[in-house]
């Protein structure tokens, strides 16, 4: 069995490893957000590396099927959230 095939599976399954690894570990934070717009009512979770940065993923998401249009999306994106639980680790 020649070497050159064996090699470039480990290369590949390594690199795979490596940028799930540092994907994965950039984020710290993780934020579960229920936003209430025109009426309706949406939840979602988000995580990234900071604590403001999922609120802010986890409210555009949550807003995603609750607006219709880019002056709704923004309108929205702008609201307090009615419910806001984050968890950070170290």
């Amino acid at each position: 069995m020649k070497r050159g095939p064996i090699v470039a599976a480990v290369l590949i399954v390594g690199l795979a490893a490596f940028l799930l690894w540092s994907t994965l570990g950039a984020q710290r934070a993780q934020c579960h957000a229920c936003v209430q717009f025109s009426g309706q009512r949406n939840c979602a979770t988000a995580s990234a590396s900071t604590e403001a940065e999922a609120t802010k993923s986890a409210v555009s998401t949550a807003c995603g099927v609750l607006a219709r249009g880019m002056d709704q999306s923004i309108a929205c994106d702008n609201t307090k959230p009615v419910s806001l639980e984050c968890k950070t680790r170290s």
